[in-house]
């Protein structure tokens, strides 16, 4: 149990507008890339969550200026003065944040080495980042493993090289990207990860000076330059917490407006919003969601790397289903521990089963080996207040989305990592008309 606690009075549908910025997804990655540059960028639409206050801190580390630019949420990055940084400073300002670790291409071109702590993140399966090092020593980069972290020494300029990945890894295509635009000849990158977030930030490189080539067989090819300048980029809008938001609403019997909200980048999502049961509504400016009356449809579901339906979506949209009637079966392939959340959702009253087979979909990766991925959720059942501790990102903020529509008052314990990546969530819910109220303190 942690400090930060919230009250939520449920039973109360969301109604209202709220306004999503850039996505956080790519707005960290795009503040590393300004490091590759010799001249200052502008990044705008910028959310003001811990993972960009985070990488802002690391940067200004390493030298790199970054202030307000001229309008909100802009922000000015000169790497002018890149400088190596103090070991226990990294240490201590990066956390639990798995970010650092894309520090790492851009050091090595800008300092010739680089240091990494040991990294953290959400707790919800295997992220292993021994394969962010191997790619490293492809390109050329030595690396000493030491009690306090990872050291790394480019004893000459990183050269380009040819790597498949096993698994089409966000992080992993970011690595590449990041250390193959300046590396010495070629780099080509077989099943990488294209999600919008990959495409923004190869936009953002491109602006700066790099020659980055996508093959519809998730293929990326980088032609190495000798030198890059700034970039001045709107980061693309936060597509998971647009459908965070939206299957808010739909649990809760609600009307939300999600300013800011991109249709392009959420049409899987919206196909499936649809099949439950949901309502929307796009124009210009944001997507109208809401609850149309009437039961919500069970569905099957498989998570899948873009353009299937993102894992990130996934838990948010498990609160919803089980207001609707019938059996919902889901699948998931990306994380083998992301449906662990869910046995809180039991403790309130759901009733969702978990195996370890793969479920309503094809055999996936995690397939016979113990893992519980998949669930079938029986609805609709009414949930009720209960003490939760969130256990991640996504899942803390679908526990909150599951104390909003239960009978009764819910403890949702360790609210701080939800400002991770939720903008300002308080503020939100609140203009949303949610019940939400930070506990009393207790007097010694």
């Amino acid at each position: 149990m942690t400090d930060d606690v919230l009250l939520v009075h449920g039973g109360t549908p969301l109604e209202g507008e709220i306004r999503v910025r850039g996505a956080k997804n790519l707005v960290p990655k795009a503040m590393v890339a300004a490091l590759l540059g010799d001249e200052p960028s502008r990044l705008r639409n910028v959310p003001d969550i811990r993972d960009v206050r985070v990488v802002r801190g690391l940067l200004q580390l390493h030298g790199v200026t970054v202030g307000p630019g001229e309008e909100a949420g802009e922000l000015v990055l000169d790497p002018s003065h890149v400088e190596s940084a103090n070991v226990a400073d990294i240490d201590a300002h990066a956390g639990s944040s798995r970010i650092p670790i894309l520090f790492c291409g851009p050091l090595l071109h800008r300092l010739g080495h680089a240091f990494i702590p040991g990294l953290g993140g959400c707790d919800i399966g295997g992220r292993p980042i021994d394969f962010h090092f191997e790619v490293l020593r492809q390109f050329g980069a030595t690396i000493e493993k030491r009690p306090e972290g990872q050291y790394l020494e480019a004893p000459q300029r990183l050269r380009g090289t040819k790597i498949r990945l096993p698994y089409p890894s966000v992080g992993a295509t970011e690595q590449v990207l990041l250390t193959a635009v300046l590396a010495e000849g070629v780099t080509e990158l077989a099943n990488a990860a294209v999600e919008p977030e990959i495409e923004d930030l190869i936009c953002v490189l491109q602006k700066m000076g790099a020659i980055i080539s996508m093959d519809t067989d998730r293929t990326i090819r980088i032609t190495g330059v000798d030198r890059l300048g700034g970039f001045n980029h709107r980061a693309l809008p936060d597509r998971l917490e647009s459908a965070s938001w939206a299957s808010a609403a739909l649990a809760t019997k609600g009307d939300v407006y999600v300013r800011g909200a991109s249709q392009r980048e959420m049409m899987t999502f919206l196909n499936t919003f649809r099949r439950v049961g949901g309502a929307f509504e796009v124009d210009d400016a944001g997507i109208r969601f809401w609850h149309p009356g009437g039961p919500l449809n069970a569905i099957a579901l498989e998570t899948d790397v873009h353009p299937g339906f993102q894992t990130d979506w996934q838990q948010p949209l498990v609160v919803a289903l089980t207001q609707a009637s019938g059996l919902s079966i889901v699948h998931e392939t990306v994380y083998e521990s992301r449906l662990g959340f869910t046995s809180a959702l039991n403790q309130m009253g759901a009733h969702i089963q978990l195996y370890s087979e793969c479920l309503g979909g094809t055999p996936c990766r995690f397939g016979r080996r113990n893992f519980l991925h998949s669930a079938v959720v029986s609805g609709p059942t009414k949930l009720q207040g209960a003490n939760l501790v969130i256990p991640d990102l996504r899942g803390g903020f679908s526990y909150l989305i599951a104390a909003l529509a239960a009978q009764g008052t819910s403890h949702v314990h360790g609210i701080d990592l939800i400002n991770r990546g939720y903008e300002n969530f308080m503020d939100k819910l609140r203009a949303l008309g949610a019940h939400v109220e930070l506990p009393a303190p207790v007097e010694s």
